[in-house]
């Protein structure tokens, strides 16, 4: 029977949830999978709020059952570090060299911090090439709270980059040559360089979230407005005097050409502290993965000024596709999801680095669950073990006497278990009760995040990486009195580029062409969503343009949410 996985890899904007299965030989299936945005930074504080309705969107949306999952967090989040450590002394000596690097080269006490090790080789003088990879327990407990409270059983907690690797090592080939991986996201960008045993690992400061405040700079425009020139307009400058007749977009890709230039500098400095510090050799090739990778001609630029050659990762290229799933949607998706193949080669034990984060506190509770049936085994063997002794020895009365008595002192032993069982039944009631209250006082805090996002995915087509054509401009709340009780509604202003909003339509976004208009395709997709609309209450209340020209709709929504 096929063998199935679930990875989520959590990034800076926004989540992959994707189902893998394992075949004959350990091939790995792509059978399912779901992107959804997050509706802010994601940190400690906030995981809950943030994470978990955007799980729940998915699990909506694709249909995929909750269950153990393997979870990829941000590079940002750890700290990775190479370490030469001699062996001399043995496992406990070498133990405690791993401890020292730990504590000289990670800004937090120990006792803070979850690690993990794995050793990748030997050096050129003989010692282990070990790699230590540490994160804050606070923050990875979060990360695996917010998981769990939407139904999910973290297993693993590994980290992006060496998932990535993972992926490229396993599902497209590993020769032994210096390849370079670019992840680039929307907070940072992960650098990875692998070659053989030997590994190097950095995460930059420069990605998406710098395209879009550069480009806000240069154009004097809102961060917003920014945003939707760099996913609909955007494209990396060749090096011309002027190469768009639209001064605008000429801007903005000489823009996006000069940080860019910045990341190269970035990346150049990598590879040259590589080759000096870990004796590595030359690279020969680069992939690029992630949301940012896809401005067009970005490949080209990278070619040029690296003296590389690129290629966009796409590890599926290599894998079956579930039935359902589309080849060509599936490729485009690549970049967001590259991470979660890593994952799936990581939880089918076939990775070749296998750091696993999960906090010490769950594997705690686990190893507390999982005494209970060994205590319950115990006693039963404990009862069966009697039960043979008292059939084979009934040629003697006193032998039978004796071993009564031996029967009796067990019962009273198995008596203590039941009662241990007991308390341990009540308690995990006890627990359970607690989960139910924080999984209800959650949803509560999560209901505004998931109406926006119902009303985010009625102005949007989420299928694609294309911006949105309209936005929330802003948000009411009504009390009104009938009937039935007070009912609350809200009453939402959504505004739209005329242009922009032609286009949506004529793309056949609406694909039964019913919706002739921006506010009836609008008030079309949000009937659509019966599990947070109550459909019946939507409604078009007023119709106006504004701005210079006319160049921009407006129309008022008014609709009420499930609870």
């Amino acid at each position: 029977m096929a063998k199935k996985f679930l990875t989520l890899n959590i990034g800076a904007s926004g989540i992959a949830l994707a189902e893998y299965e394992a075949g004959a030989g350990g091939a790995l299936t792509l059978v399912n999978y779901g992107l959804a945005p997050l509706a802010a930074p994601l940190d400690a504080g906030n995981a809950d709020a943030i994470l978990a309705p955007a799980l729940m969107q998915i699990v909506r949306e694709k249909g995929i059952k909750p269950g153990k999952v393997a979870v990829s967090v941000s590079g940002q989040m750890v700290f990775p570090r190479m370490a030469a450590i001699a062996m001399a002394g043995g496992e406990d000596k070498f133990e405690q060299m791993v401890r020292y690097e730990i504590e000289q080269n990670i800004p937090f006490p120990l006792d803070e911090m979850v690690c993990d090790r794995q050793i990748l080789g030997e050096t050129e003088s003989g010692d282990k090439a070990v790699l230590i990879v540490a994160a804050k327990i606070e923050q990875m407990e979060a990360v695996t709270g917010a998981v769990a409270s939407a139904g999910f059983t973290p297993e693993i907690v590994d980290v992006a980059p060496l998932a990535l690797t993972n992926a490229m090592r396993s599902l497209v080939g590993d020769d032994g040559s210096c390849v370079v991986m670019l992840d680039i996201g929307a907070k940072t960008t992960s650098l990875v360089i692998a070659e053989g045993e030997k590994l190097y690992n950095r995460s930059i400061p420069v990605a998406g979230n710098t395209l879009t405040k550069e480009i806000a700079q240069a154009l004097g425009c809102t961060l917003e407005e920014a945003e939707q020139y760099k996913r609909e307009s955007a494209y990396v400058s060749q090096g011309g005097v002027t190469e768009d007749s639209d001064p605008t977009l000429d801007r903005i890709s000489k823009v996006c050409r000069a940080v860019l230039t910045r990341l190269h500098a970035e990346i150049s400095r990598s590879i040259n502290f590589y080759r000096s510090q870990q004796h590595g050799g030359t690279p020969v090739k680069l992939y690029l993965t992630g949301g940012t990778a896809l401005l067009p001609q970005i490949d080209a630029f990278f070619a040029d000024s690296l003296g590389l050659e690129v290629e966009f990762f796409n590890p599926f290229a290599a894998m079956r596709l579930g039935p359902s799933l589309n080849a060509e949607q599936t490729a485009l998706d690549s970049a967001f999801l590259s991470a979660t193949a890593g994952l799936a080669v990581h939880a089918a034990n076939n990775a070749s680095i296998a750091i696993n984060l999960l906090p010490p506190s769950i594997i705690e509770a686990r190893a507390e669950v999982r005494r209970i049936p060994v205590v319950a085994l115990g006693a039963v063997a404990f009862v069966v073990a009697a039960a043979c002794v008292l059939a084979g020895v009934n040629r003697s009365i006193s032998v039978v006497e004796a071993q009564q008595e031996a029967i009796s002192g067990m019962g009273e032993r198995l008596k203590n278990f039941e009662a241990k069982i007991k308390a341990a039944t009540e308690a995990e009631t006890a627990q359970k009760a607690d989960a139910e209250a924080v999984r209800a006082l959650v949803a509560k805090r999560v209901a505004p995040v998931i109406h926006i996002n119902a009303v985010k995915s009625a102005i949007s087509d989420l299928r694609t990486t294309a911006p949105a054509p309209m936005w929330i401009q802003s948000w009411e709340t009504l009390e009104q009195k009938q009937d039935d009780g007070t009912h609350t509604l809200a009453r939402i202003t959504i505004r739209g580029w005329k242009d922009r909003i032609d286009a949506f339509i004529k793309d056949g976004v609406d694909k039964d062409r019913r919706a002739k208009t921006a506010p009836e395709l609008v008030v079309a997709n949000l009937k659509a969503n019966k599990d947070d609309v109550k459909t019946d209450t939507v409604s078009v209340k007023t119709m106006s343009t504004v701005g210079k020209d006319a160049s921009i709709e407006q129309f008022v929504v008014e609709l009420e949410f499930n609870e």
